[in-house]
């Protein structure tokens, strides 16, 4: 089944992120997926949501450049292995991988989404000092 992918473009620039994620939260957009690429300048944010065809007219009332790409999600069985099966098919098949990224996994009813910061251990303080909890593992 093919799914849409809502993909934005973002200077790279603080607060960007912070206000596409205001606008989902205000609009009720549950994510199930996200990733971004970025350079210097600019990122590319690509978002799986629940419903996709609101997600792209929020954030387009909000003058926020956005499209939608179809995708393909597999579901996978959480075991070592599982992701190499697919690609072998893919390969096999001749089947060209232009970028793959996780769904935001859920752990005891708990979403975990992994952030790359500049200064890590200042935003594992950060995180603490607010009350939050930085996983260890897995």
């Amino acid at each position: 089944m093919k799914v849409k992918q809502i993909s934005v473009f973002l200077e790279n620039k603080n607060g960007r992120l912070a206000e596409v994620t205001r606008i989902l939260s205000e609009g009720n957009i549950s994510l199930r997926a996200l990733t971004i690429a970025d350079t210097a300048d600019f990122g590319i944010l690509r978002i799986i949501s629940e419903q996709p065809d609101k997600t792209l007219e929020l954030l387009k009332e909000h003058n926020l450049t956005a499209r939608v790409t179809e995708v393909i999600g597999v579901r996978l069985g959480d075991k070592p292995g599982a992701l190499h099966e697919v690609m072998e098919v893919f390969e096999k098949n001749k089947v060209n991988i232009e970028y793959l990224y996780s769904t935001l996994m859920v752990q005891d009813d708990q979403v975990v989404i992994m952030f790359k910061v500049e200064d890590i251990d200042y935003g594992l303080e950060i995180i603490k000092n607010n009350g939050m909890e930085a996983i260890t593992a897995f």
